[in-house]
């Protein structure tokens, strides 16, 4: 019986690891629309995507969003897939240096109708969402850097010092530039 539950407790705690949830501010129930749903009006929503600018009024700030899908803790997968645009607007002012172009945020709130807006030549129908949450994810971290010259800590299949994989990550490599090692004589 000791053995079925050395088995049996990495196994459960394996598949609890697995498990994500959303962060506490966005957790609830939400309706199953896009921004490019046109049936999205006056429905609670949880939509997210990276940022492509921000407005700051006098008394709120509205965020421009490209939308990407979610997965299951509710951030916004990096991919070239897009789910359209849309707007959210929250009271309060959000720093432009910190909420800058280019990062993923998750906003809950409730779509209270439409802005028309220019995006280059192209007249655009931006969904509004009077946001109750705006979350902001932190920077990804990457997991391994890349060096101009073979890492001599480890040995691959291919030999010493050489790892064929660091170009295959799924997240774009980190250069590190450091001057070649010279030998002192």
């Amino acid at each position: 019986m000791s053995t079925v539950r050395l088995i049996l407790l990495p196994a459960a705690l394996l598949a609890l690891a697995g498990c994500a949830t959303a962060p506490t501010p966005l957790r609830g129930d939400f309706a199953a629309t896009g921004p490019a749903d046109e049936a999205a009006s006056a429905q609670k929503v949880r939509w997210g995507g990276e940022i492509i600018r921000v407005d700051n009024a006098r008394d709120h700030s509205c965020f421009e969003v490209l939308a990407r899908p979610l997965d299951a803790s509710a951030r916004p997968l990096r991919h070239d897939r897009s789910e359209g645009r849309f707007i959210a607007c929250r009271t309060g002012f959000y720093d432009p240096a910190v909420f800058e172009a280019g990062r993923e945020i998750t906003v809950t709130g409730t779509v209270s109708g439409s802005e028309r807006r220019k995006v280059g030549d192209y007249d655009y129908r931006y969904p509004r969402v009077d946001a109750d949450v705006i979350y902001l994810w932190s920077e990804p971290r990457y997991l391994r850097a890349a060096y101009p010259y073979p890492d001599p800590w480890f040995y691959g299949p291919y030999g010493y010092g050489w790892d064929p994989f660091w170009y295959r990550s799924p997240f774009p490599p980190v250069v590190v530039v450091r001057p070649h090692p010279h030998h002192h004589r």
